[in-house]
């Protein structure tokens, strides 16, 4: 089968590779109908993560068809149309069971192979799911390939990172979302659906600020500007919630710069820093009410798509560009460069 594979710093390749096998009774091999583009594909397309084998089939986000299963896989049938989250999971360890299902006890990530142990990822014809019934949601009949694409990772995430700053607030007057790549968007929306007050986003990147100026926010691609916004809507206190969306120092300093004391910060962008952008000091004399950490998607997958049911959004603007796999070295340079507008890159695959 053909699959985009990693093969060094800003290197990828589509190439031949072996169909995947079951291997263990509870698999089950997808047949890939699309496969999303994640920033988080972009650590160690950048050499900002390391470790990553050349070869390895890259991607976490794809929606399929079950075409082959194990003998104890009991929830799924062949043919079934499933999405999935970006991580496996038992659905019956202490940490799935406790809605922390990216931290299961047997999970892996798909799309990272490092010493030859770990799972190829969704950016080609066929992958392999393992824990597949913990793992994949039939896909309700309510979403399209678009959205289910989205619940299994990006929507997920920006509704994890709002809840964890929002819904703790009973009042919030002002929430300040940072980096507007796909899942800063998206938590954009969410923000506006869960509060009447002000959302203000910031992004460097001028046609991200627009995108986010169009669903609804304050949007601004200068800092300084953001922040005197934000003291004059709050009376010179600071936001009472913050969302980063980054992961890098710059980000999460202008998060802690623009937070009130006893503000709550929610840190989802992926860091690979050793070291916080403010010290425990710092933190303490806030009063900081900090919180951070891997999305636990597939516990989310449910209630995240019954709010699109019940509370539908308009998600058009979200995938910008479309590519076969073939042209997967594209997407890659496309997406990567933020070229042409992109906010958001899909890969499908033909029937």
């Amino acid at each position: 089968m053909r699959a985009i594979c990693f093969h060094d710093i800003e290197c990828v390749a589509v190439e031949e590779v072996d169909d995947p096998q079951i291997e263990s009774a509870t698999d089950v091999i997808v047949k890939v109908e699309a496969a999303g583009l994640c920033g988080s594909d972009l650590h160690p397309y950048f050499g900002r993560e390391t470790g990553l084998d050349a070869g390895t089939a890259m991607g976490h986000e794809f929606v399929g068809t079950v075409i082959d299963k194990g003998d104890k896989v009991e929830t799924l049938q062949i043919g079934d149309r499933v999405c999935t989250p970006f991580t496996t999971s038992c659905g019956r360890c202490f940490y799935c069971t406790h809605g922390l299902s990216a931290r299961c006890a047997d999970g892996q990530l798909f799309g990272w192979r490092e010493n030859g142990q770990g799972l190829h990822g969704g950016q080609a014809e066929r992958v392999r799911v393992p824990l597949a019934d913990g793992t994949l949601l039939p896909i309700p009949s309510w979403l399209n390939n678009d959205e289910a694409l989205l619940v299994g990772d990006n929507l997920s995430t920006a509704y994890f990172g709002a809840s964890l700053a929002i819904e703790a607030n009973e009042h919030p007057g002002c929430v300040v979302v940072i980096g507007c790549g796909t899942v800063g968007l998206l938590a954009v929306c969410f923000a506006l659906q869960q509060t009447n007050t002000t959302v203000i986003a910031i992004d460097l990147n001028e046609a991200r600020a627009r995108q986010a100026q169009t669903l609804g926010a304050k949007a601004f691609s200068d800092p300084d500007a953001a922040a005197e916004f934000t003291s004059d809507q709050t009376d010179g206190r600071g936001a009472d919630a913050v969302l980063e969306f980054v992961g890098l120092p710059p980000a999460q300093a202008l998060a802690f710069r623009l937070i009130r004391p006893g503000g709550r910060m929610s840190v989802i962008g992926c860091h690979t820093e050793p070291h916080f952008a403010f010290s425990p000091v710092d933190a303490y004399d806030k009063n900081l009410h900090f919180a951070t950490g891997r999305c636990p998607a597939r516990s989310l997958m449910e209630p995240v798509a019954e709010s699109l049911r019940r509370n539908p959004m308009d998600l058009s603007w979200c995938i910008t560009h479309r590519f076969s796999l073939e042209d997967g070295v594209t997407a890659y340079d496309v997406f990567a460069n933020r070229k042409d507008g992109c906010v958001k890159a899909m890969i499908e695959l033909t029937p």
